[in-house]
């Protein structure tokens, strides 16, 4: 296992989750500062993730035409100007626009390369500790985000300065040490399925995948508004969302070492459980203040398992072009699950005071059904194999 070249990759990966968790609430912010209306708001948010479902459709024909390495490059090169783009035109809508989308396509191709490498550069005995690592860093790096901008303002032109930095010494760091070829690349290699049958495949990791998309995005977006309407401040209600991505950030490390000695299905399924549960008792534990806080933890946990030991089982079953072809289907399922989320449960919180809880609850219970039927049948694979 290639030490230097695994910490390169999550670093790569942190510098990738620092530019979305910065740049989609500075710019929304702005936004709101100049008197956009809510829609241009929305529409302008979205960018990205659809940047990011453009990505999952164009990164297997790129790499059959480009080394990893240059993909890469031109990535972080793309990130870095998209970034300091939001200084140099923010009074042009258009150019808002277009560097938002070529952000969301170089953050998505990132993604998908880096979920690739890591999972064929681990060591079995160790792919869920090294995967959650990968995933605890992304996540970390996007909640310093948020901190960032309380700490510099949505005006200052600090922030959008450091997050380019940061893509530079990415950019600087992949072009002096990245091979030219990795092991997730193979331009002679046939995959053995596309994007849409990766999903007839591996249903039950294509909605893990989605409905944690579905859920970051929620939590980000709604659950703030969903706590302030049941009588608590909006600064505490936007703590709550911190809280649960914060223990989806703790958490995956601990999680990823137990899938490496645990049935890494069975544990994917107890996330669901956990998580189902948790989200149809927020109605309840919204009133029960000393049980919100670690409940809200323990969520954020579960919820977090479900993504990340869906990474760890594509890796473990899935090699070469397959694991591109999968990783780039993960990559749509995040643009979808992302631009769902929030309207799904937009329109459920019109409908009534717990709309919020029964748009979790609904997306949980998808996935612990399709996990149940795929433990079910990987047990029978292994019984008819003995």
């Amino acid at each position: 296992m290639n030490r230097w070249l695994l910490s390169l990759l999550i670093f790569s990966a942190s510098v990738v989750g620092l530019s979305m968790g910065s740049t989609l609430p500075l710019v929304s912010l702005r936004l709101h500062e100049a008197g956009a209306s809510t829609l241009l708001i929305g529409l302008i948010s979205a960018i990205p993730a659809a940047g990011m479902i453009l990505a999952a459709l164009l990164t297997k024909p790129l790499t059959q035409r480009f080394s990893g390495r240059h993909l890469y490059i031109a990535c972080f090169a793309v990130c870095a100007v998209s970034v300091a783009a939001l200084e140099l035109f923010h009074e042009s809508l258009v150019w808002l626009a277009v560097s938002r989308l070529l952000l969301g396509v170089a953050m998505g191709i990132a993604v998908i390369l880096g979920e690739s490498w890591v999972n064929e550069l681990c060591e079995e005995n160790r792919r869920g500790q090294i995967v959650a690592l990968y995933a605890a860093s992304f996540t970390g790096f996007q909640l310093a985000g948020p901190a960032l901008i309380s700490l510099f303002g949505a005006q200052s032109p600090l922030l959008v300065t450091l997050v380019t930095l940061a893509n530079l010494i990415a950019l600087i760091l992949i072009a002096r040490y990245l091979p030219a070829q990795s092991g997730a690349e193979n331009e002679s290699e046939q995959r053995s399925f596309s994007l849409i049958g990766f999903i007839k495949i591996a249903p039950a990791l294509c909605i893990g995948v989605l409905f944690f998309a579905f859920f970051d995005a929620v939590v980000l977006s709604l659950f703030p508004v969903y706590a302030s309407s049941h009588g608590y401040a909006l600064g505490v209600a936007a703590l709550m969302a911190s809280i649960i991505l914060a223990g989806d950030m703790v958490f995956q490390v601990p999680l990823g070492w137990l899938s490496d000695r645990l049935d890494r299905r069975s544990l994917h399924l107890l996330c669901g459980v956990v998580t189902l549960s948790i989200g149809a008792a927020l109605p309840w534990l919204i009133g029960q203040s000393h049980l919100l806080w670690p409940a809200l933890v323990l969520i954020g946990a579960a919820a977090g398992g479900i993504y990340t030991l869906a990474l760890v089982l594509i890796g473990q079953d899935f090699r070469g072009s397959d694991l591109v072809t999968a990783n780039a289907c993960v990559g749509m399922l995040w643009g979808i699950g992302s631009l769902s989320g929030p309207l799904l449960s937009g329109v459920l919180m019109n409908s009534g005071s717990h709309g919020l809880p029964l748009a979790l609850s609904l997306a949980a219970s998808v996935f612990v059904v399709a996990a149940i039927l795929s433990l079910g049948g990987a047990r029978r694979i292994r019984a008819s194999a003995q």
